[in-house]
């Protein structure tokens, strides 16, 4: 396999972790109950999390510039939030639990978005790199 694509793969992979961690192991009751109230500090504070260890991928792709590690830190901030507060919205909106199709609908599209979000990152990386 070629140098790019085992890179590439791990970077994937480095984000897919990070991801769960902060997602399903980090994430406390205070940021998961508050996310959909716009601008409330739980909400902002499971973002950050997120944003403060995608870093880790760095580590295996290529340092990024300070001006890319921002641009990347700023755009998964916003993107991440935004995602997770219209997922709140929705099921707030329409009463969906765990028990509702809807619910479990609106998780995965939140989900899809997130991992779209990471091979966003990853082509940026991979770009500068090049």
């Amino acid at each position: 396999m070629p140098e790019t694509a085992t890179l590439v793969l791990a970077a994937v992979a480095v984000l897919m972790m990070k991801h769960t961690a902060a997602d399903f192991f980090l994430q406390t009751p205070y940021q998961y109950c508050n996310k959909g109230t716009y601008g409330h500090p739980g909400g902002l504070l499971h973002a950050a999390i997120h944003i403060a260890l995608t870093p880790l991928v760095y580590l295996i792709i290529a340092p990024a510039s300070l001006l890319l590690a921002v641009w990347i830190a700023l755009g998964e901030f916003a993107v991440h939030y935004h995602v997770d507060w219209v997922k709140e919205q929705l099921t707030r909106a329409n009463n969906w639990t765990p028990q509702r199709p809807g619910f479990w609908h609106a998780l995965g599209l939140d989900q899809l978005l997130h991992g779209l979000t990471y091979l966003a990152i990853v082509a940026a990386l991979v770009w500068a790199a090049t």
